[in-house]
């Protein structure tokens, strides 16, 4: 009986044991996480080249005064990615610490009306700080596929181009958007600034319904054909995402919780239109004129930051989706698929990716190499540079570890911790090879100096566009040659092999870590 009764008591004392464990919300906050956490701001521009901004590019000519600034306060990475070479599946990965080419987003970019790609039981940037009890906003950009729905209940259809918007219910709260990944506050445009819907959609609902039609209009000012608020200017875009980003840091700081503000700008992705009061203002057309209006954008939110006294407080970001969409005259190549506008357009002599071959859309460095700059006082050292290769899928993990959020297996697959980095700890960082991934679905694949690209063109923009997993892969010495010019593959056999290997690895495991 003893002995029947011993057991007894050690499979109780088990299952309470596990019960405890089941129960848990998660690991306590890190040692040496920040208490309390530091509010979040984190801007990414849309398309901002990596020779853009003053500091990543001496020879640039475009004032980036808050920018420059920013970085002379905090650190600057000068060897940081994102995800993909085009707009939406970085911001997938961003907000999920997961690739997008785990989803059905296997290439290019997704339509204003088109479904949602983050799932409902994905966690995300806006959830994760949520439950941790940030008071979460997103301005701006959204890109990620929103909730719609038809004036008879059905949804619309998968094919993006083929909606009728006179058959969306303009009146209904969305199904699916910002407001229902973990954002608190949400005042969103649905895609680019060039597609359709032209609509400004506030906590989920559109703020006006599009009653006007917008007609298309040609490259610079490229825009789509589509429906139109009456309130939306799109020359005044960025002015109002602005005003709606400062308002909600002083609503924010005013309140006695934590903030993450992400705010997405428009700019400067076509159609390049800067406000007025900005033109002629660089000498450098309107994409010179549209930077400058964009460091404007991170100027007033920094202004905001310190007029509430949050400074100190705050670790504030600053980055792009992908690269530029422009290139000097200098480095226009017959490869390039040109359009004659461009000509009248275009900088003569301003590099708007610095020295990197391609532009946005290629898996080469152009494509998805930005910049990215911190400051966090206390924490960063004022003026400092890192080399070591990031991504902009690392700012899950960081942001769960700044704030000692428990993490299951599931959430952030892709994702590493900078924290250590900025922190100055580069002994304590570690991450897998990173992966790169172009507009048409070319991959290449990072480790230390060597980049494998696992196709045989840009896989982008530049003709021909090259065939995933086609062959002759390609092989580049990045700390000796940056611009890519010497494809070594055929004398490192065995570095291509074993990076093809990592490639495997992580996109058949599904997940890096």
């Amino acid at each position: 009986m003893k002995t029947d009764m011993t057991r007894i008591g050690s499979l109780l004392a088990t299952i309470a044991c596990l019960a405890g464990l089941i129960a848990s919300p998660g690991p306590a906050r890190a040692v040496d996480a920040p208490d309390p956490p530091p509010n979040i701001v984190f801007i990414m521009a849309d398309d901002l080249g990596y020779g853009d901004v003053g500091r990543y590019n001496p020879d640039s000519a475009i004032p980036t005064t808050h920018m420059d600034a920013l970085a002379a306060q905090g650190m600057r990475f000068t060897d940081a990615h994102t995800p993909s070479a085009v707009c939406t599946p970085t911001r997938y990965g961003l907000l999920t610490g997961r690739y997008s080419w785990r989803t059905r987003l296997k290439s290019g970019v997704l339509g204003g009306y088109s479904a949602p790609l983050i799932g409902p039981d994905r966690e995300t940037l806006g959830s994760l700080l949520d439950e941790q009890g940030y008071r979460t906003g997103i301005v701006g950009k959204w890109h990620l596929g929103l909730g719609w729905q038809t004036e008879d209940g059905a949804e619309l259809p998968r094919d993006w181009s083929r909606v009728d918007p006179d058959s969306v219910a303009w009146g209904d709260e969305l199904d699916a958007g910002a407001h229902t990944a973990g954002f608190d506050f949400s005042y969103i445009v649905p895609a680019s600034l060039d597609m359709a819907p032209y609509v400004y959609i506030r906590n989920g609902r559109v703020e006006e319904e599009p009653t006007q039609r917008q007609q298309q209009r040609p490259f610079p000012d490229f825009i789509r054909e589509g429906v139109r608020q009456p309130g939306f200017d799109k020359a005044g875009v960025l002015d109002t995402l602005t005003e709606e980003a400062v308002e909600f840091v002083d609503r924010a700081a005013a309140a006695d919780e934590p903030f993450f503000l992400y705010l997405a700008p428009t700019a400067p992705h076509k159609p390049v239109t800067p406000a007025p009061r900005f033109e002629g203002e660089t000498g450098l057309g309107p994409y010179g004129d549209f930077i400058h209006q964009t460091d404007w954008t991170v100027g007033q939110v920094m202004e905001a930051v310190e007029r509430t006294g949050e400074t100190d407080e705050t670790l504030f970001i600053v980055t792009s989706d992908n690269g530029s969409f422009m290139y000097s005259r200098a480095q226009a190549t017959p490869d390039h698929v040109e359009d004659p506008s461009v000509q009248a357009y275009r900088p003569s002599h301003h590099r708007a990716n610095g020295a990197l071959r391609g532009t946005k859309a290629d898996i080469w460095e152009a494509g998805h190499r930005v910049p990215f700059i911190v400051r966090w006082p206390g924490e960063v050292k004022p003026g400092s540079v890192r080399d070591e290769t990031i991504g902009l899928v690392d700012l899950f993990r960081t942001f769960a570890d700044l704030t000692g959020a428990g993490l299951s297996e599931e959430d952030g697959p892709d994702s590493f911790s900078i924290l250590p980095l900025l922190r100055g700890e580069e002994d304590e960082f570690e991450r897998e090879p990173l992966v790169h991934h172009s507009a048409r679905g070319m991959f290449a694949v990072r480790d230390g100096k060597w980049k494998l690209v696992l196709g045989d063109g840009s896989g982008g923009r530049e003709e021909p566009t090259g065939q995933p997993f086609g062959r002759p892969y390609q092989l580049f010495n990045l700390e000796r040659d940056l611009g890519e010019t010497e494809n070594r593959i055929d004398e490192r056999g065995a570095v291509a092999d074993r990076l093809e290997a990592a490639l495997e690895r992580i996109r058949e495991g599904g997940g890096s870590r």
